[in-house]
């Protein structure tokens, strides 16, 4: 599914998402992976397989967003309610959803110059 047509005002577009993984650009990422409109941390230690942790935020909380997004995967999971108080206690705000819907909030909310920052797990 591709996601966005026109070029946007900032370095990283999320431009579509499959089985195989997501397209940033013209590359396609098979391995979870941090994003902010700027800046992107091509190394993230999750997977489908295990639960988020709370620490598995602090990179992301690292790059002072006001919003998280965190794409679960194929489908939506829900964290445990520690992994969301890690964001909230700081006065972060975040979302949880599937890859694709993700991206494309993601992509919204960069277009929008939120300072946003997006997680995805893949695999």
């Amino acid at each position: 599914m591709q996601i966005a047509h026109e070029p946007l005002d900032f370095r990283y577009v999320l431009r579509g998402v499959s089985l195989e993984g997501v397209l940033l650009n013209e590359r396609l990422l098979s391995a979870s992976f941090i994003l902010s409109p700027n800046q992107l941390i091509e190394t993230w230690p999750v997977s489908e397989s295990t639960p988020l942790q709370a620490g598995d935020l602090d990179p992301l909380l690292a790059l002072e967003p006001e919003l998280i997004v965190v794409g679960t995967g194929a489908r939506l999971r829900f964290p445990a309610p520690a992994v969301h108080a890690a964001a909230l206690t700081r006065g972060i705000g975040i979302e949880f959803m599937d890859n694709a819907a993700a991206a494309r909030t993601f992509n919204l909310l960069a277009g929008e110059s939120r300072r946003v920052v997006a997680g995805f797990v893949i695999g």
